[in-house]
């Protein structure tokens, strides 16, 4: 029998109505399908809760129904266990997403018979280095961002790659994407959108103060450090604009590919490319 688990954001208002209908749909098919306590007790279901921390114990996919935010959030926690997750998008773009709402029939009787792929995304391992220490890391699925905390104050970003000086930026700061992240911030700062089975890094500056500094395409398997600099403290560094931490002059915060991958549960016929033109460019975009 197969088994699921079902993962909201409560602060979306139409995710508990779209976890009691995807509940209602999946147990009619026979599936053996867990929430977390809250739901399940909003349900009225107490014999099918599950803590968050034991869902990779029991169930085989996860549906998350949120935004790209909160697929985000369960990208990070659920990525040491390989557990597929299909997101269903009660948020604004969606761009994670793989169903909507209004698909949810659809979706659960392709899941049954196994009429999807799993997409393999990339994602990357920070460590802040102070004074030679790593003092805190983590793993991002779309970027990690070095930026300043201020309006009208520069900080520099000494970029290395392994080992070899790159450049330095001057500016805002500077974020290192994966081709996932690609259609994120690092985007709306000029960088360059990237097809997901592509494997590489991304490094598009922030606002570079100078006419030369162009955002990077960089080999994978590369190891990038980002030694950097101010005359203020105002300076942090963020895990997919979600987990945040200070940062002084002279620290390095040092950025690889993860041995950890997001397994995306995608529709075949569902390209990358028709996903830039709906969710980016408008075409049957609408305001939730």
């Amino acid at each position: 029998m197969l088994t699921v688990g079902i993962i909201i954001n409560p602060d979306k208002p139409k995710a508990h109505d779209v976890a009691h209908q995807l509940l209602r749909l999946l147990e009619e098919k026979n599936v053996k399908v867990y929430v977390e306590p809250e739901v399940a007790q909003r349900f009225d279901r107490i014999e099918i809760r599950l803590s968050r921390e034991q869902f990779p114990q029991y169930v085989k996919l996860v549906f998350v129904i949120g935004g790209d935010g909160t697929l985000l959030g369960i990208a990070r926690r659920f990525a040491p266990y390989d557990i597929p997750i299909l997101g269903i998008n009660v948020g604004y773009l969606g761009f994670l997403s793989e169903a909507e709402p209004e698909d949810l029939s659809v979706a659960v009787d392709r899941l049954i018979r196994g009429d999807y792929y799993i997409e393999k995304r990339l994602m990357l391992e920070a460590e802040l280095i102070r004074k030679g220490k790593v003092i805190q890391q983590g793993i991002a699925l779309n970027d990690v961002g070095i930026a300043k905390g201020s309006f009208s104050r520069m900080i520099g970003c000494a970029i290395y790659m392994d080992h070899m000086f790159v450049g330095e930026y001057s500016g805002d700061g500077v974020i290192i994407s994966t081709p996932t992240g690609s259609t994120a911030y690092s985007l709306s700062c000029g960088g360059p959108i990237v097809s997901p089975d592509i494997q590489t890094i991304l490094l598009t500056p922030i606002c570079p103060h100078t006419l030369t500094s162009r955002p990077m395409v960089l080999p994978a398997e590369s190891v990038l450090e980002v030694k950097v600099s101010a005359h203020h403290t105002e300076m942090g560094v963020t895990i997919d604009g979600q987990l945040g931490y200070d940062l002084k002059s002279g620290d390095i915060v040092r950025i690889r590919r993860s041995h950890h991958r997001t397994l995306l549960v995608k529709w075949r016929e569902r390209s990358f490319f028709e996903v830039v033109r709906k969710k980016l460019q408008g075409e049957g975009v609408s305001e939730r």
